[in-house]
């Protein structure tokens, strides 16, 4: 059992984040990931060996934080409606990746997908080719270079239309691309299509970009998609706004987006308070 919160001070939760997370560096990338969703969600990443293997649970206004060498490529997600046992194994209403808690494949669409390379030169962007699941948002802090938000902080849930809908008991719980719907050349820009001169914007992607402007809504869909940053931490919202106020630390030090040069405030004061008590909640309850 996790000890009371009121014999912990604030002081000890932020010790105890620094010293249980991985050592920062600078030739790492810190990787925060919150749940700012109204009902728990299941973040997964492939390849998970940096990110508790792939696979755990955050429930509404937790967060925790992760590092990830130079080097690793690979995706991240979020799940919804899941039930998993005390091994591990369930299902998930959208985002499953079989019937595992800690995922070791790509999870089945629709689900929002955040990609990242990660080199000298930084890629990273947000994925709506595979249909829509939740909102997500990637905010790049500390980093040289464009480091432009990338995501989509609109629920397309809700303006979904209905031949894309995916439903459980009467609610719209995911939205599919059209590609996975009609499986044809032109939505999935294959055959003739396969190629950035020929497969254009659809009605269906156009809907998405619309929704979400920084996010591919098709698969050529780079040039206002893609990000590059040097030497940045990520912070991978769900279910915000992309121009809420996030932190992270960088070399033991408080780091907010928005901010001029790390300069701290009293807003972000407060902010990292939540973010170590979270990030030591989700701690306690994966060890």
């Amino acid at each position: 059992m996790a000890p009371s919160l009121s014999v912990i001070s604030p002081v000890l939760l932020i010790l105890a984040v620094l010293s249980t997370a991985p050592g920062f560096s600078n030739s790492a990338r810190i990787f925060t990931i919150i749940n700012n969703c109204k009902e728990s969600i299941w973040p997964a990443i492939t390849p998970g060996e940096n990110f508790n293997g792939g696979g755990f649970i955050l429930k509404p206004t937790q967060s925790i934080v992760f590092k990830a060498p130079v080097g690793w490529s690979g995706r991240i997600w979020g799940r919804t409606g899941c039930t998993f046992d005390k091994n591990g194994n369930g299902t998930c209403q959208t985002g499953s990746c079989g019937s595992e808690l800690q995922c070791k494949a790509s999870g089945n669409p629709p689900a929002t997908l955040a990609e990242f390379t990660l080199t000298a030169t930084d890629f990273y962007d947000v994925s709506l080719v595979d249909g829509f699941n939740l909102p997500l948002a990637v905010t790049p802090i500390n980093g040289q270079g464009n480091c432009s938000i990338a995501g989509c902080d609109q629920d397309v849930r809700t303006t979904c239309p209905s031949e894309l809908s995916v439903k459980v008991k009467g609610k719209t719980v995911a939205c599919r691309s059209a590609c996975d719907v009609f499986d044809t050349d032109e939505y999935c820009c294959r055959g003739v299509y396969g190629n950035p001169v020929i497969c254009q914007p659809t009605y269906y992607s156009k809907l998405f970009k619309q929704a979400c402007p920084t996010a591919y809504s098709y698969a050529y869909d780079d040039p206002t998609s893609i990000f590059t940053c040097v030497g940045t931490d990520y912070v991978i919202t769900f279910c915000s706004a992309r121009n809420q106020t996030v932190c992270t630390y960088h070399d033991n030090k408080l780091v907010c987006s928005g901010s001029n040069n790390g300069v701290r405030s009293q807003a972000g004061r407060f902010g990292i308070w939540l973010l170590a008590l979270a990030s030591l909640l989700n701690l306690l309850n994966m060890s």
